[in-house]
């Protein structure tokens, strides 16, 4: 895990420029990942309280913004006001790529359509996210990355059988949108170096979420079989699961026949996998409930350790419940920097994930912390980009425009 100083690569996105507005996490995520890679990212921001993420997480440690906001300029901009929005309008008329993630329509009604924006800027890459997308009779309502997790089908999968459908602790319908965007715009950037010409990319939150749910849907029409909760455990694919262990929990995914082969003979139990109720695949998987508590009576009395020795030893896919302690201190983490320390004016010595995907050509890197307050980057960015002078500048401020 190093600390960031001195010069950092630029990554292969170096001179691409990014507008970005909205709040939250869908858009914010997109603009953090192609600014991890080098892009130029612009964050507009109320001039009144900024994105609200800056507010998120534990009390008095709102760590969401410190991830969110990296590699990031922040200006500010009353876009509800025509002052606001004629300055968005020039700064996007020189960008590569502007992502918003308002309710469809919200960009139509101040002045800045597509249609409007890529007449000034036909280069113009325009990421659009929303919870529904921007066509279809849900279009204009309001989607958060939970609503976009039920519709895709994700929630209602996720879960113990006898209870309510659960979340996942993070925000994942968000953070899928985004990705999906990013895709989205790295696929129109390569599309404009072929044609000269920008275009609209669409990102809605269910279909993100739709497009990881594997063969959900040709199950059902096919197949006709509904997945349902199933808590720990894939129906049908066994031993996967957790089971338990003298100090915690471990994972064991000796799903494969011969895995369970060395599996068996770990346990001493060679004879498991000669038994015609475990023999195969589909076999385990009829008989998954008996060989689960087999498999959880001997794991109960090892140690997480010794588990860990053996499953590596046999090359067998196993793992330990990961907490952020493990994450600072495990040898794999530090090995290949998954997580890295930014020195923080505010916190200090700053842990948080590095960039990712790894490029072993033009690799990203996190070059600046979280911009500290909205609008910390006006001069910079009104003066440099647009040629706003000073006075130009405590004149906006003074009406509220910046």
């Amino acid at each position: 895990m190093n600390a960031t100083s001195g010069s950092k690569p630029h990554g292969p996105l170096d001179g691409i420029t990014v507008v970005e507005m909205g709040q939250l996490i869908a858009g914010p995520f997109c603009g953090q990942l192609l600014g991890d890679f080098g892009a130029d990212v612009i964050k507009v921001e109320s001039p009144d309280k900024g994105d609200v993420l800056r507010q998120w997480g534990q009390p008095g440690y709102p760590m969401f913004w410190e991830i969110l906001g990296r590699n990031k300029y922040s200006i500010t901009a009353n876009l509800r006001v025509e002052g606001g929005q004629a300055l968005a309008r020039q700064l996007i008329g020189k960008a590569d790529i502007l992502i918003e993630n308002f309710r469809p329509g919200t960009l139509e009604r101040w002045g800045m359509s597509p249609e409007q924006l890529m007449k000034d800027n036909p280069r113009l890459i325009i990421v659009r996210v929303s919870g529904y997308g921007q066509t279809g009779p849900y279009s204009s309502r309001a989607g958060f990355g939970g609503i976009g997790e039920a519709m895709g089908g994700w929630r209602s999968i996720v879960g113990e059988p006898d209870r309510s459908p659960s979340r996942m602790g993070v925000s994942i319908g968000d953070s899928l949108a985004a990705t999906f965007a990013c895709l989205g715009a790295l696929a129109a950037l390569e599309a404009r170096h072929k044609t000269g010409k920008g275009q609209i990319v669409d990102s809605s939150l269910y279909e993100a979420v739709l497009h990881v749910m594997e063969s959900l849907v040709p199950d059902y029409a096919i197949a006709d079989f509904i997945r349902e909760r199933s808590g720990s455990i894939l129906p049908g694919v066994a031993p996967s699961n957790v089971y338990p262990c003298k100090d915690g929990a471990f994972l064991i995914a000796a799903n494969q026949d011969s895995v369970f082969t060395r599996l068996c003979d770990v346990m001493e139990r060679p004879d498991l996998a000669k038994d015609e109720r475990y023999a195969t695949h589909t076999a385990r998987g009829k008989h998954q409930k008996m060989l689960d508590d087999i498999i959880a009576e001997w794991t109960k009395d090892n140690t997480v350790n010794a588990l860990e020795a053996m499953m590596a030893e046999a090359g067998i896919p196993a793992g330990r419940m990961f907490r952020p302690a493990d994450m600072l201190a495990d040898p794999q983490f530090k090995a290949r920097d998954s997580l890295i320390e930014i020195e923080h004016p505010k916190w200090g010595k700053l842990p948080m994930q590095n960039v990712f995907p790894k490029l072993s050509g033009t690799p990203g890197s996190i070059r600046s912390v979280a911009p500290l307050s909205p609008g910390v980057d006006n001069q910079k960015i009104y003066s440099e980009r647009l040629g706003l002078s000073e006075a130009d500048l405590a004149s906006l401020k003074q009406d509220g425009i910046i």
